[in-house]
């Protein structure tokens, strides 16, 4: 194996025109729900190709039907490989006179408590944590010449809209994506110091429901006590999802769902997750997820069932004493292992549809979901990265779940047959989607040198 410690001194010499490079990404303003820039989201999808092919890959704009994606290949013959993924688009920046710099002007800023970070829109999600892996790339070419193991670089630009067309193009290309591993570094740390790797996202399960009792509203003084209100018939329902210790009450909902083996359990109890940290913060003091399990179970390795709105009868200011005729109301279930949305599915329309008075009708549409996604605790890239982290930041890092879904992940798993390593250095103060965005210039700094640990460690398979 070439040795490490001269890449890692080219990463310190080069950080400031690695920044360079950096801001001249964060400068393009490839917001892709707009399609006003549409001409920039493409312009930002030539610029990482010039620099991926700057650097010896064999790189092309693939056209979807969306923005286009980039594509990267550095093969290396009798080595593992690997496909990394990113996506140069990011979000809008209203409302705009909330930053205090302009979102597509980064810059370096002192942050009150002597942090540096960068500034600007898109600065962690993603553009920045996609420039940490190809600034490690960057310098194995320079110092050795090549990659310690093959790479592919697959960077979308609609991951902010929904990545609407990347599931279809991927399942086209599966040969020409073909590996051994996916990476993403899109993700974040435990804290300022303690690195993560994200080993189960959560799935989703989404559906509406549309209530109709009377044939029009109602006065309520007329027909109230006598006439079925929908309101209340949606309040009953989701009412009835939960039990008082926190449990989901849907027949067959937890099967599928897996116990953390002890040891696992053991290293969370002692990251102390504590309601005081986690939820005092936004105002809230008492978890409200099943009794019997720790704050951090509860948010990132068991499934939930929450209400996101319901709607109904008069809303406007002041009072109007109607029975509405219709109401409506939206329920997502997070789902982890191998629960499944299909056998959820039928449960939930048959647990609503036994809640509906005979003289109501029921309407209850599904939207696409997606199944849960988890690393093999003993996966030996996961051990691999792991080590290299901890060589990096001095302590081993936390292996988590995500309490949120990143579909494509899944789409890796069903075309490709790719379990996914999500590493990324970003960190809860981000400001990620908000403005006055940034990445702290550590995360960058030690991001770029975790990644070209974590390529040596893969190349080596230990």
């Amino acid at each position: 194996m070439p040795a490490l410690d001269p890449i890692l001194a080219d990463i310190d010499r080069d950080l400031d025109t690695s920044l360079e490079r950096l801001f001249a990404f964060l400068r393009i303003p490839s917001i892709s729900t707009d399609p006003a820039y549409a001409a920039e989201c493409r312009r930002a999808a030539e610029w990482l190709r010039a620099d991926l092919a700057a650097m010896g890959f064999e790189a092309s704009l693939r056209e979807t039907g969306g923005h286009p994606v980039v594509l990267g290949h550095a093969p290396k013959a009798n080595a593992p490989h690997v496909l990394f993924y990113g996506h140069y688009d990011v979000q809008p920046v209203d409302p705009l006179e909330l930053w205090e710099t302009p979102p597509f002007e980064p810059r370096l800023v002192t942050l009150p408590d002597g942090r540096r970070a960068i500034s600007a829109r898109g600065a962690c999600d993603d553009k920045g944590q996609v420039m940490t892996f190809l600034e490690a790339c960057r310098a194995w070419k320079a110092i050795h010449g090549e990659l310690p193991v093959g790479v592919t670089v697959l960077i979308e630009g609609a991951e902010e809209d929904g990545s609407k067309h990347l599931p279809e193009w991927v399942e086209a290309n599966r040969a020409e994506l073909k590996a051994d591993l996916v990476l993403v570094c899109d993700t974040g740390m435990w804290d300022r110091d303690t690195p993560a790797i994200t080993s189960s996202l959560r799935g989703l399960a989404y559906f509406e429901v549309f209530v109709t009792c009377a044939d029009r509203d109602l006065h309520s003084g007329l027909f109230g006590g006598a006439a079925a209100n929908p309101i209340r018939v949606l309040s009953r329902i989701i009412a009835d999802l939960h039990d008082a210790e926190g449990r989901v009450t849907l027949p067959g909902f937890y099967d599928g769902v897996r116990q953390p083996p002890p040891e696992v359990l053991e290293r969370w109890r002692a990251l102390d997750l504590t309601p005081e940290s986690f939820l005092g913060p936004i105002g809230l003091s008492v978890p409200a997820g099943e009794r019997d399990r720790m704050l951090i179970e509860q948010i990132q390795s068991r499934p939930t069932c929450d209400a996101n709105g319901i709607i109904g009868g008069y809303t406007g200011e002041g009072t109007k004493t109607v029975i509405a005729s219709r109401a409506s109301a939206k329920i997502s279930f997070r789902l982890v292992d191998d629960q499944d949305p299909k056998a959820l599915d039928r449960s939930f329309r048959a647990f609503v549809q036994a809640r509906i008075p005979a003289d109501c009708s029921v309407e209850i549409v599904t939207h696409k979901g997606s199944r849960a996604i988890a690393l093999p605790f003993d996966m030996p890239a996961l051990g691999a990265a792991g080590r290299a982290l901890a060589a990096e930041w001095g302590t081993a890092p936390v292996a988590i779940g995500s309490g949120g879904s990143i579909p494509i992940v899944g789409d890796f798993k069903r075309s490709l047959g790719l379990d996914t390593l999500l590493i990324g250095f970003g960190l809860d103060d981000d400001r990620v989607h908000s403005p006055n965005e940034k990445y702290d210039l550590q995360s960058f700094h030690k991001g770029t040198r975790s990644w070209a640990r974590i390529l040596a460690a893969l190349a080596e398979g230990t």
